[in-house]
């Protein structure tokens, strides 16, 4: 005799599980080197140094006699300075369970660590502009290689206190500060040189931005750009704040002052960022990465100038 069993499974309600895919991603301060300053990769890859001459033209023409044979000698002069070029690497890699558990997750794993080293190698190439590398002469603009002048700002009294900086200052005080800088680099260079763009710390350059001079409507950056008769950039970078240490090493706000050429001057990357193909180890995936760097060639330090405490 057979029976027939009716078995009935009831199905339990699932519990809904709604995964974010929207991740907030890490904010990061602006790399101003790498977005201001003339970048060049005219240097081969394969170099191990690189060398620039600085010119001076010397000689003065005279006025002469129909056979005068003792022409005044017109030349130039060559100054040649040498620097190291050097790999900068950074890897990022990621295992198989991990690129498993990104893939369940909808998170583009690979791409972000790729971003992350990225955003390193860049971070490392912004802090060689600034502050160079002695060991490895590279040259940065607070590199005492440099050769940039340094220009003493104006005094004002503030509760018996000696100060520099621009918040103590009125528009006018401090567009004679940029006045005086403009005027010792002409001095200087005997009036060759003319810089046409001003970075500032970014909160100073806020301050500017933002204070009105009184009774005015008018800001105190855009009488300031008005009245400035070679600036005609002002730009905000953060690594020129005193607390900003790993790019600025001189305890102190500063501005700085440079033409925007590169017949001036030159942040030097004869191989830019490269990836390597993937490197693949038991169950583990690596990407290494490299760039060549030489830091700041700086042509004519005189077209640039530094001016601490603002």
């Amino acid at each position: 005799m057979c029976s027939l069993w009716s078995i009935s499974l009831q199905k339990k309600p699932q519990r809904q599980k709604r995964l974010l895919r929207k991740n907030n991603r890490l904010q990061y301060p602006e790399l101003s080197a790498l977005r201001y300053l003339p970048i060049s990769s005219e240097v081969s890859e394969g170099a191990t140094t690189a060398t620039w001459y600085g010119y001076e033209v010397t000689g003065l023409a005279e006025i002469i006699n129909n056979y005068a044979d003792d022409l005044p000698r017109a030349d130039v002069k060559g100054e040649a300075t040498t620097v190291n070029i050097k790999s900068i690497g950074v890897s990022y890699g990621y295992n198989a369970e991990e690129m498993r558990a990104s893939v369940h997750a909808g998170k583009n794993l690979d791409a972000r660590k790729a971003t992350a080293a990225r955003r390193s190698h860049d971070l490392k190439v912004n802090q060689i502009a600034f502050i160079g590398s002695d060991k490895d002469k590279m040259v940065g603009i607070f590199s005492e290689a440099a050769g940039i002048p340094e220009y003493a700002l104006s005094e004002v009294t503030v509760d018996s206190a000696k100060k520099t900086e621009f918040k103590y200052k009125t528009a006018d005080q401090i567009l004679a500060d940029l006045n005086g800088m403009q005027a010792y680099i002409d001095e200087l260079t005997n009036s060759i040189e003319r810089p046409d763009t001003l970075a500032l710390p970014s909160h100073i350059y806020m301050d500017l931005s933002t204070r009105r001079i009184p009774d005015t409507e008018i800001t105190v950056l855009k009488f300031l750009k008005d009245n400035s008769p070679y600036i005609k950039n002002f730009e905000s970078w953060n690594e020129l704040g005193a607390g900003a240490t790993m790019f600025n090493p001189t305890g102190k706000n500063v501005a700085f002052l440079y033409t925007k050429d590169p017949e001036k001057f030159t942040l030097e990357l004869p191989m830019p960022f490269k990836q390597y193909p993937i490197q693949i180890k038991n169950l583990e995936t690596v990407v290494p990465c490299e760039s060549r760097c030489a830091g700041l060639m700086i042509y004519y330090p005189f077209s640039m100038l530094l001016a601490k405490g603002i």
